[in-house]
């Protein structure tokens, strides 16, 4: 069986990288014959059966189009001929799509190409980008528009960034034409909430399945000897843990700025990210902050290290940073959005308005709340810590175990071609 998956990035570069790279690991010890396309080079390893689409420059050019022109996705026709030549030349049993926007592949002729040949496909959605007219998410901007038909985009200054036009009724016809009508094709989401959204978009005509992402359960581990808190000078200090590949609007960069402001004397905020330690300047005693690293060790330091973990995001979808500060023994304190709540109340009800709904491994708060985003905190801090950690510890190894994950995955490969 062989089996090509195609993704933005690839080993590094956000969580779908190390997705893509796991997972192909995984299928080449099933004895998958495994390869990987992706947009641009994040990385400095030589992996076999594996293709870099565009070098750095013409990323750069790509993005500038996006910028000018709101064509996302349907340009980029050299880097797809590139693409489709290539999988001519080994013809795949199946093709695994991962995140297909992020200017590095034209998704019409890809789709065209895949639709001539009958190539089976299983399609992995990590946002809401291939049923909207623009954007990635609509949470945030509380836009429905995308149930119909987009027009009057609120989000054009969000992923993916245009300046002048507004082509969202367009782009929106065009993937759906692109999308619709091939002949075998399975949607996997990581989230219960993102699998109800595709079901009323335009591509509900397709089967949707669940596969929660999972994380390496050998490396991200509980680390009782960790002492990191003596190496950086934070002994006795109570830590509130955040980790985001960027700390923008949608993240919850906003209360990030505001929490250490809130805290007390033997309590300190520390975040991981893209701009962590700029940002951590404005708040020297009690604001950590650590550019974010590929060394996945260092992380693992950092979520066994924290008393909880805080997710403030305003929309995701099944964010991996949860799981893997619960196999660290890490509790989880989050907004009530999108599917970051799901692995921390697992099918349990919702929240109402003002409450704060405590579980085994964390908190869910209302959406936006601050104030009571650190009322849970602290009081899952002053219940130990220890009293969490077993449960979310057992939780990712029965749940989120990613070879457990990665072996549906080959299920549903073997269930197609069957």
């Amino acid at each position: 069986m062989k089996v090509l998956q195609v993704n933005t990035v690839f080993i590094n570069g956000g969580s779908t990288g190390r997705i893509v790279y796991d997972l192909m690991q995984y299928q080449q010890l099933m004895g998958v014959d495994a390869y990987v396309a992706y947009g641009y080079n994040t990385h400095n390893r030589k992996v076999d059966n594996t293709m870099c689409l565009q070098g750095f420059l013409q990323r750069k050019v790509n993005i500038l189009r996006t910028r000018l022109y709101d064509r996302h996705g349907f340009y980029n026709e050299l880097e797809t001929i590139k693409l489709i030549s290539w999988i001519s030349s080994f013809k795949p049993d199946i093709i695994h799509l991962h995140n297909i926007h992020n200017h590095y592949v034209h998704v019409g002729k890809l789709f065209d190409y895949i639709k001539k040949h009958h190539i089976p496909v299983v399609w992995t959605l990590h946002d809401c980008w291939p049923f909207t007219g623009h954007c990635a998410y609509f949470d945030f901007s509380g836009c429905e528009k995308w149930k119909s038909e987009c027009h009057n985009c609120p989000s054009l200054k969000d992923y993916p960034p245009t300046w002048f036009f507004d082509r969202s009724t367009d782009n929106y016809n065009r993937k759906r034409r692109s999308f619709c009508g091939v002949e075998n094709l399975t949607l996997v989401t990581p989230s219960k909430w993102l699998a109800d959204l595709t079901r009323h978009s335009f591509i509900k005509e397709y089967p949707v399945i669940v596969i929660n992402n999972g994380v390496d359960i050998n490396t991200f581990r509980c680390d009782a000897k960790n002492n990191l808190k003596d190496k950086i000078g934070i002994t006795g200090k109570k830590v509130l843990l955040a980790m985001a590949s960027d700390f923008g609007e949608r993240k919850g960069g906003r209360f990030l700025k505001i929490l250490p402001e809130l805290l007390k004397v033997d309590e300190i905020l520390i975040l991981v990210g893209s701009g962590a330690s700029k940002q951590a300047k404005r708040y020297p005693n009690n604001c950590i902050g650590i550019e974010y690293t590929n060394n996945v060790g260092e992380l693992v330091d950092y979520y066994s290290m924290a008393d909880v973990f805080i997710n403030p995001t305003m929309e995701d979808n099944f964010p991996t940073t949860n799981i893997e500060a619960m196999a660290c023994g890490t509790p989880v304190v989050t907004f009530n959005t999108g599917g970051s709540i799901e692995s921390v109340l697992d099918g349990e009800s919702l929240v109402e308005k003002d409450e704060i709904k405590y579980t085994s491994v964390g908190a869910v708060v209302p959406k936006g709340n601050l104030e009571l985003m650190l009322k849970a905190s602290r009081k899952i801090i002053d219940d130990g810590k220890n009293g969490y950690s077993i449960a979310c510890r057992k939780k990712a190894l029965d749940k989120y175990n990613k070879e457990k994950q990665y072996a549906k995955y080959i299920d549903l490969y073997k269930e197609i071609l069957r």
